[in-house]
């Protein structure tokens, strides 16, 4: 049986979602919940729980929307959670510390690929900027920036930046992994309160690359660099020195989309095999 688990974290707590030794991640404190809810051997390899995300968040950075799956031995499940995945989620969250809670556990639609079904992820980072929204019981969450920054230039700014490019500038380079994306939609708005939220939607990121966005945004929207600096950046392919990566705090993923039930199984074909013929060829896309 595969099982698609909702959840949400505080990640400030956290060296980031994926498994690293001696680290506290995300990824280590669900797999041992899992485990011991579902009665897994903790020394019984041909059982270890494998929980495949739909983002990799970095360390630091929250979610609010996100999705994962998790095969489970059919029998195993039966006996472990004799009421169904409603009993799980509470078992679940009995054993999960407080910065983690899942909120739904369902047994996943034939084809459900919590990666490579995706349709879209759709990030949020908010950025306190006036004294007027300043508020040390969210700093958490929202980056605090001492100088009021232009939404406007930097909202216009952003849309040069959407579409289907080779992001490399704005990601740190993995080994024989794409920096192509398709940014589907980047705005800058500012709420009721005035709290700034830089709103960013895409098939998929790479690694650092939405605070990436964000800190080069921040820098024109303070007035340090023009705004044909950011398709500058983009044009290079070569990371500056001079792009800060905004600090993880004020990030938060906030949803995962998929396709109606029918079409899971396709579109996880179709992302693998786009994925890896980028990776194989190393298709370049002009900006």
């Amino acid at each position: 049986m595969r099982l698609r688990i909702d959840l949400a974290y505080d990640g400030g707590d956290f060296h980031g979602w994926a498994v690293q030794p001696g680290l506290r991640t995300v990824q280590a404190e669900l797999a041992a919940a899992l485990a011991t809810a579902l009665r897994i051997p903790p020394d019984d390899p041909a059982e270890r729980v494998e929980v495949v995300v739909a983002g990799r968040t970095d360390a630091g950075v929250h979610a609010r929307g996100q999705v994962c799956h998790v095969d489970v031995d059919d029998a195993r499940m039966a006996r472990s959670a004799a009421d169904g995945p409603a009993r799980l989620v509470r078992r679940l969250n009995g054993l999960l510390p407080p910065d983690v809670r899942v909120r739904t556990v369902a047994e996943a639609a034939p084809g459900f690929d919590a990666r490579y079904s995706a349709l879209w992820r759709r990030y949020a980072y908010r950025v306190s900027d006036r004294p007027t929204t300043s508020d040390p019981l969210r700093r958490g969450w929202v980056l605090s920036w001492p100088r009021e920054l232009d939404t406007e230039l930097m909202h216009q700014t952003a849309q040069t930046l959407v579409g289907r490019h080779d992001f490399a500038s704005f990601c740190k380079r993995r080994v024989g992994a794409t920096t192509i994306r398709t940014l589907l939609d980047l705005d800058v708005t500012r709420d009721a309160e005035g709290l700034l939220e830089v709103g960013v939607r895409a098939d998929a990121f790479c690694h650092s690359m939405v605070r990436s966005l964000v800190g080069c945004l921040i820098a024109v929207g303070e007035g340090r660099q023009v705004a044909s600096w950011a398709t500058g950046q983009l044009a290079t392919r070569r990371r500056d020195p001079a792009l800060t990566v905004a600090r993880a705090r004020g990030l938060t993923l906030e949803e995962v989309a998929y396709p109606a039930d029918a079409d899971l199984a396709q579109r996880a074909s179709v992302t693998r095999a786009t994925r890896q013929e980028h990776e194989a060829t190393g298709e370049r896309v002009e900006p």
